[in-house]
């Protein structure tokens, strides 16, 4: 696929089994300040951890690239087939140089879309497309700067919820942060439980695996322990000065041992240490309990815009977990057995890209 967009300058499908081609685009999204969802490495991750295929459309001119755009090829059974921009990520979306060739990257990506029986397009950030639906009110995101020392961290965080970490430090509970097999076994058994205990299927243990893979130098688990048991813990990203804390759950046990609350705080802490200056909570469904729980840490809430198109004659693509179509799926889902929940959770979550 080649499509001009104007004098000088194509679109095509990115080529990642050229190093220098990936290098280049790695190269792109660096000089543009791009998400951590923009990188190749990031969609090659999800393929290896999902079976969900990374692509990507690559504007350029005279050899230059002047516009990229991330895509996962979503093919689910239960979910339907859809290009995301970026998949099990929450940004994404067109980087260009212009409008022009913004305009070039969507309309190959529609022609790509088409050709490949994709019903929809999904863009987590960026620019929007003339005459697509877009909406601003369903998600929010959670960050602010990292304090300058332990006890202005402290401070920072709004009273009741400083009350709660105090209450958790003062179990003595022992962190660990690494990278070892052990550690991604001991973070799978805490957010495995976590999201089967919200309703939820977990996603395949291979995609962890494969992220701290790609990710060799930016990213970690943190570990909160009672004695050998996990009580909570999180896999996180360091990317452009900011710590993201993306995929965290506790079992059941957590909350009264206050263990989310002493994870969240040991990690700000282990991000100042390791250089960053930001904290990126993520995002969260609005109006949502995670959502007032960030809130609650005196993170303020700000509206992230996302958009879609939906091929002609085709259903839109709907993965919203609170939508009500979903609510007795969510209530039996939580009654599981986890072994259960964890051995057919990842064969549907693949889909939830």
């Amino acid at each position: 696929m080649n499509a001009p967009v104007r004098a000088g300058t194509a679109v095509r499908l990115a080529d990642f089994r050229e190093p220098d081609e990936v290098e280049r685009i790695e190269g792109f999204c660096a000089e543009n300040g791009a998400s951590l969802f923009h990188r190749p490495a990031w969609l090659k991750a999800v393929e290896a951890g999902t079976g969900q295929r990374a692509a990507g459309l690559l504007a350029e001119r005279l050899g230059t690239i002047t516009g990229w755009l991330p895509l996962t090829e979503v093919r689910s059974a239960l979910f339907g087939k859809a290009l995301v921009s970026s998949g099990f990520g929450v940004g994404g979306g067109i980087l260009a140089e212009d409008e022009r060739t913004a305009r070039g990257l969507v309309e190959v990506a529609q022609g790509h879309a088409l050709a490949g029986s994709f019903a929809s397009i999904e863009l987590r950030g960026g620019a929007i497309p003339e005459g697509w639906e877009s909406w601003s009110d369903r998600h929010c995101g959670f960050e602010r700067e990292l304090a300058a020392d332990d006890e202005a961290e402290l401070l920072a965080i709004p009273r009741k919820a400083r009350a709660e970490v105090r209450k958790g430090l003062g179990f003595g509970h022992r962190v660990t942060v690494g990278r070892s097999p052990s550690d991604l076994a001991a973070h799978y058994a805490c957010y495995s439980a976590s999201v089967r205990n919200l309703g939820t299927p977990v996603f395949p243990r291979a995609l962890f695996r494969a992220m701290l893979e790609a990710f060799p130098e930016t990213s970690d688990i943190l570990t909160v322990w009672q004695d050998e048991i996990p009580l909570a813990s999180v896999l996180s990203f360091y990317h452009d000065g900011a710590v993201m804390p993306f995929w965290g759950g506790g079992v059941h046990a957590a909350r009264a041992a206050r263990a989310n609350e002493v994870m969240y705080y040991e990690l700000m802490r282990h991000a100042r240490r390791q250089g960053m200056t930001r904290f990126d909570f993520g995002r969260s469904k609005t109006g949502s309990g995670p959502y007032s729980f960030k809130k609650n840490w005196g993170f303020a809430p700000q509206p992230l815009t996302y958009a879609a198109w939906t091929a002609p004659g085709a259903r839109e693509r709907n993965i919203d977990p609170t939508d009500a179509g979903y609510s007795r799926k969510i209530e039996l889902w939580k009654k599981l057995p986890l072994p259960v929940a964890n051995a057919i959770g990842p064969w549907i979550a693949r889909g939830l890209a």
